[in-house]
């Protein structure tokens, strides 16, 4: 696979002396053909595509008109951070303390587990959750530390401001891909439950959570159904609480029923995930576990330290999968980096001035957050493709193209466009919200034109499904 993503990049990268823009007419033809119709009539498209070679505009429709983006949003938050740290920036976690390590291996005073904002402390990548965590107690083990007889404090002080962004809704905040932002993040802040049939109908079915740890209970009431049988499952979560209720039925034989929950309260749960794996390896901890935003207190020296992976490969994990979390801290990360306090709203201004700089035409957008799940983040179809073709001649080209999905490859893309004139040469972001659909990337063309394009469908009430269609119209796009 990685022999075919280079080859498929490749593709994409190339620029042949003899490329040949589309026909402008030809371009209208095949995506009116999708936009006009009937089903869509109550919606409303917004369309451009643009020559990266000529930068001529070949095809454009309310592409000056505001749009919700959903995480396509996404294009502009990687694009900003990357400008402003570049690829090989690393993000580094700490454990830190002022107090003294005595002869009997004790830490005599508080340890604090510090976040950056390093959004990898994870098992995403395929590895176990607690890899990075394992490696800083291997650290503490070969210092020869015993016990700490003070508190273990998750500080997260690195970023401030509300956890959530403007607008999300209710809906979003109970899984994964609505969690609140913490500059301490472990695991995406997030747990999988699954709940398996019993051996027989009636039984009660089988429940597994991961990561298994106190910081949060599930209570079940799910059943084993008739084989056949639809599968009947309600999970609640009050806010403020870490009590996860399971009712309904899973079917006799059938796959098990899954779910990606969010945890509130990140840095505890990190903190408290570090615990037990501290005690789990014999290192016990005499105070509570706690968190802070308050300074870090003078004297602190590092125990150890974990090194996140660049950030060309953080990216990938953003704009991929289309990570929510990650792209909300990276917009903290620049406010503190750019402007010296990482809150949203700093990172916002600091996205702001990287697309003047840009030359990227925003004036009348309205950003809200990072990832795009705000329901009031507006932008124009024009803008993304200014901002495309913008980092399309940044120096740090290669490592965004890099970090998108490619069509009927891989991330968000992995199933559509298979077969189609577009696979394997559309890169493009992917968003989703309620009757919202967008795409917007770089696609190259068999005659060897490489192109910018956004793709953005708003007011979808209709039955149908607009993710199709947008499909299609990138196939138009790159044409035959």
């Amino acid at each position: 696979m990685k022999g075919a993503t280079a080859l498929l990049g490749a593709v994409l990268l190339a620029t042949p002396a003899l490329a040949r823009e589309p026909s402008p007419g030809e371009l209208k033809r095949r995506i009116e053909a999708v936009t006009s119709r009937p089903s869509f009539a109550s919606g409303w498209w917004g369309v451009e595509v643009r020559s990266l070679r000529s930068g001529k505009v070949l095809y454009a429709a309310n592409a000056q008109r505001n749009f919700t983006p959903a995480s396509t949003m996404k294009l502009v938050t990687t694009a900003a951070v990357l400008d402003a740290l570049g690829p090989d920036a690393r993000l580094r976690t700490t454990l830190e303390t002022a107090g003294r390590l005595d002869a009997f291996g004790r830490i005599l005073g508080d340890v604090y587990l510090v976040g950056r904002g390093d959004p990898s402390l994870s098992g995403r990548s395929g590895g176990r959750p607690t890899a990075a965590f394992e490696e800083l107690v291997d650290r503490l083990q070969q210092a020869g530390v015993r016990r700490i007889e003070g508190r273990l404090v998750g500080h997260e002080g690195y970023f401030a401001g509300p956890r959530r962004g403007e607008h999300w809704g209710w809906a979003d905040l109970v899984w994964c891909h609505g969690t609140e932002v913490s500059a301490l993040a472990f695991n995406d802040n997030c747990a999988q439950l699954t709940a398996a049939p019993g051996e027989r109908v009636g039984d009660p079915a089988r429940i597994d959570r991961s990561p298994a740890t106190r910081y949060y209970r599930v209570v079940s009431t799910v059943t084993t159904s008739a084989a056949g049988q639809p599968e009947q499952m309600v999970l609640e979560r009050d806010l403020g609480t870490m009590v996860f209720r399971l009712s309904g039925s899973v079917p006799l034989g059938g796959p098990p029923w899954d779910g990606s929950v969010a945890l509130e309260d990140p840095a505890l749960f990190a903190a408290t995930a570090f615990a037990e794996l501290l005690q789990a390896r014999g290192i016990q901890v005499a105070g509570e576990v706690g968190t802070s935003v308050q300074p870090l207190p003078p004297g602190l020296r590092v125990l150890a330290a974990h090194e996140s992976p660049p950030l060309s490969q953080m990216l990938q994990a953003i704009n991929k999968p289309s990570q929510n979390l990650h792209a909300e801290m990276m917009l903290r990360l620049l406010g503190a980096r750019a402007k010296g306090r990482g809150r949203a709203e700093e990172g916002l201004l600091a996205v702001d001035e990287f697309l003047k700089r840009s030359r990227v035409g925003t004036a009348s957008w309205s950003l809200e957050d990072g990832s795009g799940l705000s329901r009031t983040d507006m932008v124009t179809p024009h803008g993304l493709v200014d901002l495309l073709a913008a980092m399309d001649r940044h120096p740090h080209r290669a490592a965004y193209v890099e970090s998108l999905p490619i069509a009927g490859v891989d991330g968000t893309l992995a199933s559509r466009m298979r077969g189609t004139p577009a696979e394997g040469r559309v890169r493009a972001k992917t968003g989703t919200l309620m009757q919202t659909g967008a795409l917007a990337g770089y696609a190259t063309t068999p005659q060897g034109d490489r192109l910018a394009f956004a793709i953005v469908l708003n007011h979808h009430t209709a039955a149908t499904s607009g993710v199709g269609a947008i499909d299609e119209i990138a196939a138009a796009i790159v044409g035959r």
